[in-house]
């Protein structure tokens, strides 16, 4: 195999990317916005609009360039609930949906302890359990209907192979449905009667199954082509290092999550309240993770991205201690209650400095979370925060360590997807970040934080 095509459905776009294995690179990317539709029953992803998206799209780089497998990642925090026709139960609900809420009191008598799970109680859909357990008291005619439950991925893989299943990584993501320690199903998911419904649990490198005719039909590939298992996203980044580097290691995983994953990290005891969690990794190992929306913040916070910056304005707002102190948005990420303060006039910042104190912030939020999970080693920064000199200045001032630069591409994630086709091929392309780094960033560093616990 040499091209691998990998669909890759992220919060805010999907895309479908060609990688090359001989070169690891990818070689052509399609993508679109990928909205939520707020029509029926709650807010839930369209899955048939994706699904033309993702035909026509192969259909397209396969004009090109043919292919020879297709893998795939998508985001966490989605369950897809299917009848016993293999057609949706109920609407893949949004994960930032606030319906799971109404039952929050409910569900934390029912849940299992972080202990356990490795898991933090997190607001909306973005516990998994939350979800299922909302919907099946909501909606118990619906519910009733439910035959299979697919972690997101699988879905994918479903709807080209027909072969159901779900996958470590998936399951292994804040769910509250998994036990990483014991690498089984949670005590809730029995408590509840649930575990009948879940199909098994597989590798996300394990070859499915190959393309249905329907599905060879609507994309224009050979029936019969192979479709491997699927892989959680911020895990897709993580396991190119896995494959390759010596830990210890850690992995910044950007994009609208920023996930933060330590490889050989220092035994420390995870704070559920701070959105730490275990992650399970492609090989199935327990991985102490941390997490904030930082896209989402860098979107929110600066309208117009194309701005320029010179070394003389970070060095003066690094002197001048000009701050957004946590959190945007809040209700996640290492500071969840508390709500977002600008130490200087915000109203007053040109566009450049705007850009430097909103990186600066990403910068200090990713340094709190590497902190939180006992991470050593080197920094590999992935995806669009990768291409960011004025964050990867502040992070390796705030850190100590070395920074490297990963993928900067906005489809980052394709390249670990890709290596589920074979793992013995992946590389990795990382460059250490070398740049002046003026005393005062580490000041600047420190104050931040004293103003972060003291708020």
């Amino acid at each position: 195999m040499k091209t691998i095509a990998v669909i890759d459905i992220g919060k805010t776009n999907a895309k479908v990317a060609l990688v090359d294995l001989d070169r690891f690179e990818e070689t052509a990317v399609r993508k679109t916005a990928n909205g939520v539709s707020n029509d029926g029953l709650y807010p839930h992803f369209d899955v048939e609009r994706l699904w033309r998206f993702i035909v026509e799209s192969l259909k397209a780089l396969n004009a090109e360039t043919p292919i020879d497998a297709i893998s795939v990642t998508t985001h966490g925090a989605t369950a897809v609930l299917l009848d016993k026709n293999g057609d949706l139960a109920l609407p893949l609900l949004d994960y930032e949906f606030n319906g799971p809420d109404t039952l929050a009191a409910d569900y934390d008598r029912v849940r299992p302890l972080f202990s356990e799970t490795g898991a933090a109680r997190l607001p909306g859909g973005l516990n998994i359990g939350a979800q299922i357990y909302w919907q099946e008291r909501t909606f118990p005619d619906a519910f009733a209907k439910v035959a299979s439950i697919l972690t997101y991925a699988q879905y994918w893989s479903y709807r080209l192979t027909g072969i159901l299943s779900t996958e470590l990584t998936s399951l292994g993501c804040h769910t509250d449905l998994w036990n990483p320690y014991l690498a089984d199903f949670s005590t809730m998911v029995d408590a509840r009667g649930w575990r009948p419904l879940f199909p098994p649990v597989r590798r996300a490198s394990d070859l499915l199954g190959g393309l249905t005719a329907q599905a060879a039909k609507d994309s224009g590939l050979p029936e019969g082509l192979p479709v491997f298992c699927g892989i959680h996203d911020s895990n897709s980044s993580l396991l190119p290092h896995v494959l390759i580097r010596q830990a210890p290691f850690s992995v910044v995983s950007t994009g609208t999550w920023v996930v933060i994953m330590a490889m050989g990290a220092k035994k420390v005891a995870l704070d559920e309240t701070r959105d730490t969690l275990i992650n399970v990794n492609a090989l199935g190992d327990p991985v102490p993770s941390a997490r904030f929306m930082g896209g989402r913040a860098f979107s929110t916070l600066m309208k117009d991205q194309a701005v320029m910056v010179s070394g003389e304005i970070e060095a003066r707002i690094a002197a001048a201690q000009w701050m957004l102190l946590p959190s945007v948005p809040e209700g996640s990420g290492p500071f969840p209650h508390m709500k977002a303060q600008w130490t200087c006039d915000e109203a007053s910042l040109t566009g450049p400095e705007r850009f430097v104190v909103v990186s600066f912030y990403l910068a200090l939020m990713s340094a709190t979370c590497l902190d939180l999970i006992g991470a050593q080693g080197e920094i590999v920064v992935e995806g669009p925060f990768a291409a960011n000199a004025t964050y990867l200045r502040m992070l390796s001032a705030a850190t100590g360590r070395p920074v490297l630069i990963g993928s900067q591409s906005a489809t980052g994630t394709s390249l670990g997807a890709a290596c589920l086709a074979d793992g013995s091929r992946a590389q990795v392309h990382t460059l250490e970040f070398i740049g002046e780094m003026p005393a005062d960033y580490a000041g600047y560093a420190e104050k931040w934080r004293s103003e972060a616990v003291r708020e």
